[in-house]
């Protein structure tokens, strides 16, 4: 995504909601950030889409589920794909809240916060269990298992 410093970047940015934030239901620390956003984004700023329900491939081929539930997507009005912490990033700005985010992505520390965030996106289970006590939410947690079709794909896809 372009970053823009000037006084004019609100206008630019707001021109381009709203943003479709496509997310993992099955992390409970995702879904809660997700129940979070919905709450304040009283401008309508922000759509949310779970990369896990049955027509998402159709309603979406653009965005390929396996990819999305390795890193977050975000997809604004005009096109504009953005990925990581960008999406948190500009989910909380379209909110009005931690605005603190953005010192994430500054040149230096961008690749560090980037790091991180890559951390957390290939453990947020056993993260979300740790901070939660809840490996999966409701979806996974009717199977009795510890891996979801999605999982299963990604890794089948590996081989």
């Amino acid at each position: 995504m372009e970053f823009i410093f000037q006084a004019n970047y609100k206008v630019s940015v707001m021109n381009r909601y709203p943003l479709t934030l496509f997310f993992d239901s099955y992390c409970p620390v995702c879904s809660a950030e997700m129940k979070e956003l919905e709450k304040l984004d009283t401008a309508g700023n922000l759509r949310f889409e779970d990369i896990h329900v049955d027509d998402f491939s159709a309603r979406f081929p653009h965005i390929d589920p396996v990819a999305a539930n390795k890193i977050m997507h975000g997809v604004y009005a005009d096109g504009t794909m953005i990925l990581g912490l960008d999406v948190a990033h500009q989910s909380w700005r379209a909110v009005g809240q931690k605005r603190w985010l953005g010192i994430l992505r500054l040149p230096v520390v961008r690749w560090f916060s980037d790091l991180g965030y890559l951390f957390f996106a290939r453990y947020r289970y056993g993260i979300s269990y740790i901070l939660t006590g809840q490996r999966r939410c409701e979806p996974c947690a009717k199977l009795e298992t510890e891996s979801c079709a999605i999982a299963e794909k990604t890794e089948t896809q590996k081989l």
